[in-house]
This record gives C-alpha cells, sequence and structure tokens, in this order.
C-alpha cells in the first residue's frame, strides 16, 4: 500500500499543480490577472455581500394590482358577455373587488348564471392549473347579481405573480452582468434581492420599479385632448400621459393591438438618420403577423407605442410593416435605451414592486469582514501547524504541508465553479482546516498503536493507513450529508456555509489521506528508518 507508481505521483503532482493554477488569481489585482498568458485561469472567487459590501432590496409584489386587473378583464367579459346574448341588465358597477348590475327582468337569472358558468370555465383554462370548480363566487338575488372572484383563485394568481416576479427580476439583473446575486422568494409575496459589489443601486432600482408591460394601440382620431377643454372620452377608448410630457395626454383605443409579450428581442441602437438612441424590437411568427396586418389595414394613422401606461410615442403608419421589426424612440438618453431594451427582452412584471426595505453595505465592512476572517483563518491554521510539528515531528510537518494544500485547493474549486463566498463560507473553511488535521491524527495515532504491538515500520504505516480509512471515510460521508441537507434546506449564508464544507470535505480526505501517504511513502523509500519518533 505504500508503493507509488510514477504514474500515480504524476497525477497526485498535477491535481495539485491544477488546483494551484486556479487559485492563483486570487492573490492577484483584476488588472494583472487580464494580462495572464491565456492557459493561466483569470477565474476569481466572488466575494458574497458581506465580505464586498453591495445593495441589499426587499420588495413586495403589489398582488392587490392584479386582484384589480383581474377584476376589470372579468368586467370587460361580463359586459360583451351579456351583450352577445342580447341579457338587458344596467348600473354595472365595480364595488369592493366585486361585480354589481341589476337585470330588468328577473325571469332571465337563470339564463344569465349558466352564461356565468361558462365564462368561469373560460378563467379556469386561462389559469396555470386545471381545475374542475368554478373560480368565481355568483350570487343572483331576484334581479341583483353579485360576482367576485373566489379565494383560492386568487391565491393562485398571487403564487403564480410572485413566481414568474422572480424569474423576470432574475433576467433584467442577469443582463447587467452583475455577479452572483441572490434573489430569493421571502415569504408569500417578497422578494430578497441581494447584489455584492453593485455601485449603482438607483440604476437597479430604476429598472426593478418598472412593470415593462409593452402594448401597442391605436390613437382615437374621433378625439382629441385639450387641457383647457376636456371632453368627454369616447366608448372604448382610454385618456393616457405621454412619457415624455406628462401635461400632453393621448387618446386611445383600449382595444390592445399587439402585445409585449409577442416581443422575442429588443436592442439599444442609434437612428441613422437623426443619430438619436432608440430601441430596436423583434416580434415572434405570431407577432409579426398581427403587427403586419395591423400596419397594412391603418396606414396613415397614429400608431401609439405605449409602456406602463405612458405613450412614448405614436408614429403615423407610413408603410406595412410586414418583417415584424420596428423602432422606439422617445429622447432617450443611451444609457435609458439600453435599459428600456433590457427591460423588454426580459418581460413585463405581471405586477409592480414596491420596495420595502434598501441596505447598502458599504466596502469598509466588507474589508473589515474579510480581514478579519484572514487573522482567524491564520491564528487557527499557525495553531494547528505548531501543534503537529510538536506531537508528531517529521510526519506532522507532513500533515502541515498537506493542510496548506488543502486549503489551496479548496480556493481552487471554489474559483472554478465561480462560487459566492461568504463570512459563513470562511467558517466553513476553518473548520476543514480542523477536519482535515483530524484525519492525519488518526492515522498518526493508528501507526502509533501499531508500533506499540510490535510491527515494523513498514507494517506499522500500512496497517495504520488501512484501518483509519474506514473510520475517515464514515466521519466525511456523515459530514457531507448533513452538508447536503444544508444546501438544499438552506438558503444565503447556510449555502455558503455548506459549500464550503462540502468542497473542504473532499480536498481534506485527498489531502490527508492520499498526499501524505505518498510523501510519507517517498520518505521512508530514501531515510530507512529503523525506527519511527511519533
Amino acid at each position: 500500500m505504500l508503493q507509488f507508481s510514477r504514474s500515480k505521483i504524476t497525477l497526485i503532482v498535477a491535481t495539485i499543480f491544477m488546483a494551484m493554477l486556479l487559485a492563483l488569481p486570487n492573490i492577484f489585482t483584476d488588472e494583472r490577472t487580464s494580462n495572464f498568458p491565456p492557459f493561466i485561469p483569470s477565474q476569481k472567487v466572488n466575494l458574497g455581500l458581506d465580505l464586498q459590501g453591495g445593495s441589499h432590496l426587499l420588495l413586495e409584489v403589489d398582488t392587490e394590482s392584479i386582484k384589480s386587473e383581474k377584476i376589470d378583464d372579468l368586467s370587460f367579459d361580463l359586459r360583451r358577455m351579456l351583450k352577445k346574448n342580447d341579457f338587458k341588465y344596467g348600473n354595472l358597477k365595480i364595488i369592493d373587488d366585486s361585480i354589481k348590475f341589476k337585470l330588468n327582468n328577473s325571469e332571465l337569472a337563470k339564463n344569465v348564471s349558466d352564461e356565468i358558468k361558462k365564462l368561469s370555465q373560460s378563467i379556469s383554462q386561462n389559469a396555470l392549473s386545471s381545475q374542475s370548480k368554478s373560480n368565481l363566487n355568483v350570487e343572483i338575488n331576484n334581479s341583483l347579481v353579485n360576482i367576485s372572484l373566489t379565494e383560492d383563485y386568487l391565491k393562485q394568481i398571487s403564487i403564480s405573480a410572485v413566481n414568474q416576479s422572480i424569474e423576470i427580476v432574475r433576467r433584467r439583473i442577469d443582463e447587467l452582468g452583475t455577479r452572483e446575486p441572490t434573489i430569493q422568494k421571502q415569504g408569500t409575496t417578497r422578494i430578497l434581492i441581494q447584489l455584492p459589489g453593485l455601485d449603482d443601486p438607483e440604476r437597479i432600482k430604476s429598472l426593478l420599479g418598472q412593470t415593462a408591460k409593452l402594448t401597442f394601440k391605436l390613437v382615437d382620431q374621433k378625439a382629441s385632448y385639450d387641457p383647457s377643454n376636456p371632453t368627454k372620452i369616447p366608448v372604448g377608448s382610454e385618456l393616457l400621459p405621454s412619457d415624455s410630457d406628462f401635461n400632453f395626454k393621448y387618446i386611445v383605443k383600449k382595444k390592445v393591438m399587439v402585445g409585449g409579450e409577442n416581443l422575442v428581442d429588443a436592442q439599444p441602437g442609434f437612428d441613422p438618420q437623426t443619430n438619436e438612441p432608440v430601441v430596436n424590437f423583434r416580434f415572434d411568427r405570431i407577432g409579426a403577423k398581427k403587427f403586419g396586418k395591423v400596419t397594412k389595414a391603418n396606414i396613415g394613422k397614429p400608431f401609439a407605442i405605449i409602456l406602463d401606461n405612458k405613450v412614448v410615442s405614436a408614429p403615423v403608419i407610413r408603410d406595412a410593416i410586414l418583417g415584424g421589426s420596428g423602432q422606439i424612440s422617445g429622447g432617450f438618453s443611451a444609457e435609458e435605451a439600453a435599459d428600456l431594451a433590457v427591460l423588454l427582452r426580459a418581460g413585463a412584471l405581471p405586477a409592480p414592486l414596491i420596495i420595502l426595505e434598501e441596505r447598502s453595505v458599504g466596502p469598509d465592512l466588507g474589508a473589515d469582514s474579510v480581514f478579519a476572517g484572514k487573522i482567524a483563518a491564520l491564528i487557527g491554521f499557525v495553531a494547528v501547524i505548531i501543534f503537529m510539528v510538536l506531537i508528531y515531528r517529521a510526519f506532522g510537518f507532513f500533515a502541515d504541508i498537506a493542510l496548506i494544500l488543502n486549503l489551496v485547493m479548496v480556493l481552487g474549486v471554489l474559483s472554478l465553479l465561480q462560487a459566492t463566498l461568504t463570512l459563513p463560507g470562511i467558517a466553513g473553511i476553518i473548520l476543514t482546516i480542523g477536519m482535515a488535521v483530524d484525519a492525519n491524527v488518526l492515522i498518526f495515532e493508528r501507526i502509533k498503536e501499531e508500533l506499540r504491538n510490535g510491527s515494523s515500520v513498514i507494517n506499522a504505516i500500512d496497517s495504520g493507513y488501512k484501518r483509519a480509512l474506514s473510520t475517515i471515510l464514515d466521519a466525511n460521508i456523515t459530514t457531507l450529508i448533513a452538508a447536503s441537507i444544508l444546501f438544499f434546506m438552506g438558503s444565503g449564508p447556510v449555502k455558503g456555509f455548506s459549500v464550503t464544507l462540502a468542497i473542504g470535505i473532499f480536498t481534506s480526505v485527498f489531502t490527508a489521506f492520499t498526499v501524505t501517504r505518498m510523501m510519507i511513502s517517498i520518505y521512508i523509500s530514501r531515510k530507512k528508518p529503523k525506527e519511527l519518533k511519533l
């Protein structure tokens, strides 16, 4: 067991050398690593929010707005259904999240109830999960009708909105190139965001504060807005403000001609004629077909581009746009055009996000944390090295070399995985120092026991490693199981601790068992000692 072939030694040395190369960039600045030769990795360990500073945001999804939107949609569908079936009614209003109206003939109540059930089935088909029961509460008292959404349905759309918001927030932040952001659900309607190293939190807040709901509607040319003499808005139209001039308003048709859900790409650019920043967009096949049909049928009419209920621009359609591509201009700056493109590419939020809490962790705090972590690791490291040399002499020295290599390998693996190192992660690394040495102590004590029983030097070392292996594996496997549970069940800092702990388990078993055994084998084969001083 103490015999190591040349190929095995080469493989072990190559593994250690690769770990050193991976860990090397962490001791240099970004400027220096950018000048490294291509064969040397330049990836570093990402520092978490508690180590390098950054932004901490707690957001809440405005589920009340979703409820209002669903009620408005239901009201629109209900009016259309009543008109289609020629049901005479009056005084249809939305009051306290429910729709109330009065039938002109109470005998129509049964027929109206049946049609409302069909409407409820249509809502169920549009829901994320199929439901056999109705999503509407319907109360008909003589000719008075009261309709509201069920609690189960409201809960379902709320959960769906939060999950969708998390995904869209992740896309928007990833588009900016922020490294290792933490984005997770907190409670039922809240989203926690941590952005290490972010130096422009206001830009992130601006990006997350916009719903980015893009729609295209026709401008109502039968009416015009005059602030000095406001006129009644025609039925089927609505009044929307201009994005660039809040005092100016447009009267547009309520009907959405093309929706932003058909958008597949948006990129910032410059208008070749005016050289002003614009956003070039492109629709999918369905959106391109809709866009071409609408522009072809409405040549010469203004077409409003609406973002979050504000008219960005309302250009006149000069010709049919059949390619599915278009351009949005609105007096943007280059950065505003880039941010709008990010928003459109990531998709619209299902509901507005409310910033409940905002915290900034300064870089000084991060530097103090890193320094404190280094000091703690150094003290523990030096104490263990001195202890091992004093107790086990030459073998303790080999264990110390393996311990140094263990730390290098942990750092190398973290760099390779682009993992985020936090304060709990540093605690996990410090814990692996003790675990790595613990394995060597167990092996050396086994060797001492064999020597006391009269075994030769080679047999004692061979037997000590063999007998200690099963114990080392048992102890580390149980710790690995605990680390896995922490990773899958925990979040944030707990995950950081479990990652470094798990990596440390593998590297410590390799260095404490394989590397020290190789060094002891080389030492014994060269020195050929008659006895060991342990």
